[in-house]
């Protein structure tokens, strides 16, 4: 069965978010190659995970609002405008500031221009809001789960690209030919989508359901999470994913120092550009398969999976041991965020589905700044020193090894034990039952028609 609904502009939106993924995760990925590299400090790198985390979390239920009350295009557009007029002016500061400023992890100048680019990237996580909604109205319910697949084919795509970019243009020429990529594409974005005609603007509910759904008011926070509180076991799902979020930011946290602790910043590029094929894969997988009847129970067994590869890639210091325990992660982390996005789409009112995502995004968000935060100084203050010539190393480093990516390592295998016993704690509970019960007997979500388009 393909996917059935409106293909065309679907195939379109998808382009255009390539488009600026690409560009938001360059940047991401080579401010955070950038600082390492100038500061060789691991709390640096951790601390700006930390930072887009918490603005990540800050933004979800504002950004849903957002979606949710205007049209999704304009939404799209405002939030790659916003972005290219945030590297614009980092562009301009990178430009005018001393080179040796950067060097130096407390410099004001270092900071503010991680804070400029930040604001980027944030910026585009309205798409991340605002698509899944559009794939709501314009694709059929009973092929949503294979266009959410094309979705992660999407982000796979994407950190192909963004990998093999970020470290090549880091290792050439620091941030100039990054900012000046991110500006040159960013302008094409923009261009490209104001030729796709997006006909998705419904009609307006009528009073009652208005009222009943708190379409009238711009945030209504209680009345989203009421809308989630209805839905029996979702706010476990959101929950529970938070949870996995908050282990999920010791990669973001250390990822980047412990792959750059073992190859060099080119390698480490070219290699995440091979390990992104995975997101590939997995989101063409399941295009072709789907998800199955029941989702939720798949969402929990790739967890199983995903938790037990982070316990035994970091067993030995080995860039092949990495390389094939993250290529397997990135082939089922798909099938996670396409199981989530799928429920949400068949259990959540359409003209609160905005709101609902962004709510989502930032309970699951919250947790990982913590993380993040924490996370870092302890690696550089405990496990490292632990593991580099502490009683760690004395007593397990004659064949676990010693130094800065045993540390780490320790690090990742304590947070894979910690997310297998909370995900076998999940499957067994309540909630978890009664949501995969309902999600299997509920009726698909309502979905107003789309507005006529304008005669020519």
């Amino acid at each position: 069965m393909g996917i059935q609904g409106d293909r065309r502009t679907f195939f379109q939106l998808l382009v255009s978010t390539l488009l600026v993924s690409v560009i938001n995760f360059t940047v991401w990925f080579a401010i955070t190659f950038y600082v390492y590299l100038q500061t060789r400090s691991v709390f640096a790198t951790g601390v700006i995970s930390g930072l887009f985390l918490v603005m990540t979390a800050l933004t979800g239920i504002w950004f849903g609002s957002l979606v949710d009350h205007h049209s999704k295009k304009t939404m799209m557009q405002a939030s790659a405008s916003v972005s290219l007029v945030a590297y614009a002016v980092a562009f301009v500061a990178y430009q005018v500031t001393p080179k040796e400023s950067f060097k130096d992890p407390t410099s004001v100048s270092l900071w503010l221009l991680i804070l400029l680019l930040m604001v980027g990237v944030i910026a585009g996580n309205i798409r991340t809001i605002a698509l899944p909604t559009l794939v709501t109205v314009l694709i059929a319910e009973e092929t949503r789960d294979r266009a959410n697949g094309l979705v992660g084919t999407t982000s796979g795509v994407t950190f192909l690209v963004t990998s093999v970019i970020s470290g090549v243009l880091v290792a050439i020429g620091g941030m100039f030919w990054v900012l000046v990529l991110a500006i040159v594409v960013l302008t094409v974005a923009v261009g490209h989508l104001a030729l796709v005609p997006v006909n998705e603007r419904p009609a307006e509910p009528a009073p009652d359901a208005q009222a009943a759904t708190g379409g009238g008011r711009a945030v209504d926070l209680r009345g989203t999470v009421r809308v989630v509180r209805e839905v029996p076991g979702l706010m476990a799902l959101i929950l529970f994913s938070a949870f996995n979020n908050f282990l999920g930011g010791v990669f973001m946290a250390l990822m980047d120092a412990y792959g750059l602790s073992l190859v060099s910043v080119q390698t480490w590029g070219l290699l995440w550009g091979i390990l992104s094929t995975g997101f590939i894969v997995g989101g063409l997988l399941i295009s072709r398969t789907g998800l199955g009847s029941n989702p939720i129970r798949l969402l929990l067994l790739i967890n199983v999976v995903l938790w037990t590869v982070m316990v035994l890639f970091p067993l030995r210091s080995s860039i092949l041991m990495l390389t094939v325990g993250m290529y397997a992660y990135m082939v089922l982390m798909p099938y996670a965020e396409a199981a989530e996005q799928t429920v949400l789409q068949k259990v959540v009112p359409y003209e609160r589905q905005g709101r609902v995502f962004g709510f989502a995004q930032s309970v699951e968000q919250a947790a990982s700044p913590l993380t993040a935060f924490l996370i870092s100084p302890i690696a550089q203050f405990v496990f490292i020193p632990f593991m580099t010539d502490g009683a760690g190393a004395r007593a397990v480093g004659d064949w676990f090894g010693t130094g800065i990516d045993r540390g780490i390592a320790v690090v990742f295998m304590l947070t894979g034990v910690i997310g297998l016993i909370a995900t076998g704690i999940a499957l067994r509970s309540r909630p978890y039952h009664r949501l995969s019960n309902h999600y299997r007997s509920s009726a698909p979500a309502a979905v107003p028609e789309p507005a006529p388009a304008p005669q020519a």
